[in-house]
């Protein structure tokens, strides 16, 4: 009898929906089952990672990206032998410091105005994506679209999410982690990646060639193919 595809639960990042992993959910059919949680509804990270908690399989390979990274070290706290293998994507685990979250204050407060939230905006995109794929209508259009479709409440709720430092809660895991990121993300750069990986002690780091923040999006097939290793790693 065949053993059953592991359970992998792919959280996604502010403003982000199911469209953010469309290419993993699709292109890892064959060696896991995909699932997407709804982080549009909690008021704290806590509440998020306990209705993650609640609506998984009693252990899960765990892929957290961008602020979904944040709960993912939510769930490491509460739930760290639920977690089979951790992959940590374009994230960060530092809390946010007093001048980075009255700069949060100050965006939603400018986005509370009627009219001045229209998702990411053109200006925006290029600290999403590398500079290679501005151009790309695509996929810039797909981000713009998951962003407006979500929208501005969405977008206040999750940005006010105070962020906690993670990096006990990660060191304290056994399982497989890894560390995958854009070589040219402009909002978790790769300078902070690497100081990521020394404070939790992650020897295993994947740095994709020409993208940006939205790697799952911008090159899935090497965000897939390291996906692909981590799930096969049998040690940390």
């Amino acid at each position: 009898m065949t053993a059953a595809l592991p359970q992998l639960i792919l959280l996604p990042g502010l403003l982000n929906d199911a469209e953010l992993w469309r290419d993993q959910i699709s292109g890892l059919a064959d060696v896991a089952r995909c699932k997407v949680p709804d982080l549009t509804r909690g008021e704290s990270l806590r509440e998020l990672a306990e209705q993650v908690l609640a609506d998984a399989e009693p252990t899960f390979a765990l892929a957290g990206f961008s602020m979904g990274g944040y709960v993912a070290q939510e769930i490491a706290r509460i739930a760290p032998e639920r977690i089979e293998r951790l992959a940590l994507i374009d994230t960060a685990i530092r809390a946010d410091t007093p001048e980075r979250a009255a700069q949060r204050r100050a965006v939603n407060a400018a986005a509370r105005h009627k009219g001045a939230f229209l998702g990411v905006a053109d200006r925006l995109m290029a600290s999403y994506v590398d500079a290679s794929r501005l151009d790309d209508k695509d996929l810039t259009g797909r981000i713009q679209a998951m962003t407006q479709r979500l929208g501005r409440e969405v977008f206040l709720r999750q940005n006010g999410l105070p962020r906690e430092d993670g990096a006990a809660a990660l060191r304290a895991l056994r399982c497989p982690v890894v560390i995958i990121c854009g070589e040219h993300d402009a909002i978790t750069p790769l300078a902070g990646q690497h100081e990521m990986a020394r404070a939790i002690g992650c020897t295993h780091m994947v740095v994709i060639p020409d993208a940006g923040h939205m790697t799952p999006m911008e090159a899935p097939e090497a965000v897939n193919a390291a996906l692909r290793r981590w799930l096969a790693r049998t040690t940390r």
